[in-house]
């Protein structure tokens, strides 16, 4: 019954617990209560339920209560700009984004889809991802998220949502929980062992309710055996009551399975009311909620709760002050009468060039000074001749890939292919360009051999399960280049001296065979771009900025190395625990290619003079619940710096990275985990402090038997670099007696 407890005291409390600062959900809960008096049951219900598929302008509306002044809901895909409208900014995707480490550059793409969203009278932006976290490399959607460190992701998370909220949208943060592949996703169950589930999948979210973030959906997977949607230990115990989640619940599209259980369990929102797949599901809520909560199967104030919470996010954002109508349709193509692009171009292409990690770089082959011959090689290297937008939500990997496919789409109003601004700069340089744009391996080798320096394009797509692309059905079948990649790089290499490879994927792919090549140089990673994807990468292979970006995963040496991939079974066990990408590798003394944090730059940066001034208790975290959990969990608990240098010739910037080890005395952990990290801009020979502050949570393990954080007594190992393995300067500090 504690289900149903809590539903009843949730309303009551939630104005006393969660908002009593700057939040606004005080005022908020207020507004929303004066208005559930005014409502009748039937509206009551209409504010949960969907009006089904394509009954409204947005992949998602509810129905419209005359007795209030609320509109009928719109959320609207997706996590990288607004899908099924036009014109609309692509912007780089969240993988791109995450690959920026850059607090600054994330809350600037929040802020402007925010501000899309709200001109194009989007009420909810279903976006930004912290699930799929990304522990199996070859998940389908793991570049719709920011990174498969918990950390990182949770501060991109942070940044974009306070970005998009500050615009007037709300954010959605999505999927929960353990939504980790698209292979069966509607049927599985992840089932995942406590601690791995608060210390990796549940982090990032933590921070998205600490941002207020006004909504979370719930995954179509079943957790450890009960299906997401209607949880009560993943609803109601862990996301309402553990992280004092103020806002409200919604469904994926189709993930709600039974109306009272649902309901019960803590789920606010139905979405979109009916199936919208063949044949035909069943609405659970609509009538049958009303007849439920007469009959007494849901109790009154469990709905009442339900439109309390939704209500109470509509009013956080001030979206009953003037917002604008929904000024476009879904279903008739998108087109807007307005135009909401305004200048974010720029912040597509800052992202996008910020984005670009750098792996190799030998004999300083970059950047290019005025080459005289230049050889473009791959199909990646142009817009799909049959138009950007040529296939339904992305679904094909034809030309430049600069998104993966599926509802985390939107479509482009315009796409600049690599060769289309190398181009440009190579009329301003006199160089003359050479080009093979098919990825025919013979008319790739002839184009090579008659330039001094051939650019070699290679990708790597993903996306959502309901399209399948060249027979990946959503998660991707291996780790190899798309279009017998490997081999169009062995045979540019066989015929030129001076290669470079530039790679656009959705996440890690193999490099073994191209690395083998003496001819390849260089290696350019530049992930999912958006549509400054040409632009932004002749910024940074022409220097006119020094590369910045760093790897938000590891690139493996083979695939097994992982020790992670999607599972075709039934269940997913989660066999991995705790320990997923870098901390696998370090937990088990493996090798990577290329570390987590890993990337070059046109200049060098020493580090010096680290300062440790911790001063922790140990012992559990308690405390009031604020949104985000215990409120002493995000207690200040002191700082370390690091002074970063850069002693090169040109301005770069450097992302100085925390790691930290746990005491013997924590259970089994990761020997070293990401806990700050901090972008420095510097001209050279300028110096900068990098300063990571802590907080008792950074210190903390999730202790299951008493189902606490728990910052452990004894010796801390500081490590600080330029990346999970390039470690500059170590140190320790000591908790409790010790």
């Amino acid at each position: 019954m504690q289900h149903l407890l809590f539903s009843a005291l949730a309303l009551s409390a939630a104005a006393d617990a969660y908002g009593s600062g700057s939040a606004g959900w005080d005022r908020a809960y207020s507004k929303a209560k004066i208005a559930l008096s005014k409502l009748n049951q039937t509206e009551k219900v209409g504010i949960a339920t969907g009006v089904t598929w394509e009954g409204g302008p947005c992949v998602g509306n509810t129905y419209a209560p005359s007795s209030i002044d609320y509109p009928s809901l719109c959320l609207q895909d997706s996590p990288l700009g607004i899908r099924f409208a036009n014109p609309v900014t692509a912007f780089p995707a969240g993988i791109n984004a995450g690959a920026t480490w850059d607090r600054d550059l994330l809350y600037a793409r929040g802020a402007a889809m925010g501000e899309e969203s709200k001109g194009l009278g989007v009420h909810v932006q279903l976006g930004p991802v912290a699930g799929p976290l990304g522990k199996n490399p070859n998940g389908g959607r793991n570049w719709e998220g920011f990174s498969v460190d918990p950390y990182l992701s949770g501060v991109a998370m942070e940044e974009t949502i306070q970005g998009m909220q500050d615009s007037g949208v709300q954010a959605c943060a999505k999927h929960w929980l353990g939504n980790e592949q698209e292979h069966n996703r509607e049927t599985m169950s992840s089932n995942i062992g406590d601690r791995a589930t608060h210390e990796l999948y549940v982090w990032p979210f933590m921070n998205a309710v600490k941002a207020n973030v006004a909504s979370v959906m719930c995954s179509y997977n079943k957790i450890n055996e009960t299906w997401a949607c209607e949880s009560d230990a993943a609803l109601n115990n862990l996301l309402k009551k553990e992280l004092g989640f103020p806002g409200y619940v919604v469904s994926d599209w189709n993930a709600q399975h039974t109306g009272v259980n649902s309901a019960l369990a803590g789920l606010d929102m139905t979405m979109p009311g009916s199936d919208f797949a063949s044949p035909p599901g069943s609405v659970f809520w609509g009538p049958h909620l009303v007849e439920a909560v007469t009959n007494g199967s849901v109790p009154q104030s469990r709905l009442d709760n339900m439109v309390t919470r939704i209500l109470a996010a509509w009013y956080l954002l001030d979206q009953d002050q003037g917002y604008p109508e929904v000024s476009f349709s879904s279903w008739n193509g998108g087109k807007a009468t307005v135009d909401v692009t305004a200048d974010h171009g720029s912040v597509v292409r800052t992202v996008a060039r910020d984005s670009i990690v750098l792996l190799r770089n030998e004999g300083k082959s970059l950047p290019l000074r005025r080459p005289k011959s230049l050889a473009i090689i791959g199909q990646d290297a142009i817009v799909n001749p049959a138009g950007a937008n040529a296939c339904n939500d992305r679904g094909c990997n034809n030309g430049t890939l600069a998104m993966g496919w599926g509802s985390g789409t939107a479509q482009f109003p315009y796409l600049v292919g690599p060769l289309d601004a190398i181009q440009v700069q190579a009329k301003k340089d006199g160089t003359k360009i050479v080009q093979s744009t098919t990825d025919s391996t013979s008319a790739g080798a002839s184009a090579a051999a008659s330039a001094e320096t051939a650019v070699v394009f290679v990708n790597s797509d993903a996306g959502e399960g309901y399209i399948t692309v060249e027979g990946n059905a959503g998660d991707r079948n291996n780790l190899d280049p798309w279009h017998n990649g490997n081999e169009l790089v062995k045979a540019v290499a066989a015929v030129n001296k001076n290669v470079i490879v530039v790679v656009h994927s959705v996440g890690p792919i193999l490099l073994e065979t191209i690395l083998a090549q003496p001819s390849v140089k260089a290696i350019v990673w530049a992930g999912l771009p958006g549509q400054e994807s040409g632009n932004a990468l002749v910024d940074v292979l022409y220097g006119g900025t020094s590369p910045s970006g760093k790897l938000p995963y590891t690139i493996a040496k083979q695939f097994a190395d992982y020790g992670a991939g999607w599972n075709p079974a039934l269940d997913d066990n989660f066999a991995e625990d705790i320990f997923i990408d870098y901390r696998h590798f370090d937990k088990n003394g493996i090798t990577p290619r290329y570390e987590f944090g890993f990337g070059l730059s046109y200049t060098t940066f020493d580090y010096s003079r680290l300062s440790i001034n911790v001063f922790a208790t140990p012992g559990a975290s308690n405390g009031r619940i604020v949104p985000g959990g215990a409120e002493q969990i995000f207690k200040f608990v002191g700082t370390i710096s690091t002074l970063v240098k850069n002693t090169g010739k040109v301005s770069g910037a450097e992302v100085a990275q925390l790691y930290i080890g746990l005491p013997d005395s924590a259970p089994s952990s990761p020997p070293k985990q990401l806990r700050g990290f901090q972008k420095l801009h510097l001209q050279p020979g300028q110096s900068g402090m990098a300063t990571f502050e802590l907080t008792r949570r950074d210190l903390s393990y999730w202790d299951v038997p008493t189902q606490k954080w728990v910052v452990p007594s004894g010796t801390f190992t500081v490590y600080v670099g330029s990346s999970s393995r390039d470690i500059r300067q170590h140190g320790k500090f000591t908790v409790g007696g010790h």
